[in-house]
């Protein structure tokens, strides 16, 4: 829901979006357990701000993974950790090489497995569309239980 004060909706206001937000990084494990639910953050903020303040790399260990979208600008905090960054290959010229390519098909069926996940987050009804602004101090609250709710549901990868 729009917040009234204007200094509200300009921190939710997401350009991405159009609309006012609240953002969330989840962390799923390679077995499709949602593992990583930090507080829910304003729209505004960049998604590396958030990699960087919600916790995530203090609990990475050196050669840990992180496979993100190909928008999603952590290389640099990752490499510090000397954790790996999976994500698409990036296109130099006007297209992919071969081996780029069949990198980002590896990478893109991986990713279907992180977007089900999500997805099934956003099912629950609470969550999805609209929020109430009276439901923002449970925010955080609401949105863990549904990943733990969701953590519950039969897996899909084996």
């Amino acid at each position: 829901q729009k917040p009234t004060l204007p200094p509200s909706q300009k921190i939710t206001w997401s350009s991405y979006k159009h609309w006012n937000t609240a953002k969330l990084l989840v962390g799923i494990t390679p077995t499709g357990v949602i593992s990583f639910i930090p507080p829910l953050w304003t729209g505004c903020i960049s998604d590396k701000e958030i990699v960087k303040n919600s916790g995530l790399i203090d609990l990475l260990d050196e050669g840990d993974a992180v496979m993100a979208d190909k928008g999603f600008l952590i290389r640099d905090l990752l490499t510090f950790k000397k954790v790996h960054l999976i994500s698409p290959a990036y296109c130099r010229g006007p297209r992919l090489s071969s081996r780029g390519t069949t990198h980002t098909r590896r990478v893109a069926s991986l990713r279907t497995h992180v977007e089900r996940n999500i997805l099934s987050l956003k099912q629950f009804r609470i969550i999805s569309g609209v929020i109430p602004l009276t439901l923002k101090p449970m925010l955080d609250r609401i949105v863990f239980l549904c990943a733990s709710l969701s953590n519950l549901r039969k897996r899909s990868i084996k």
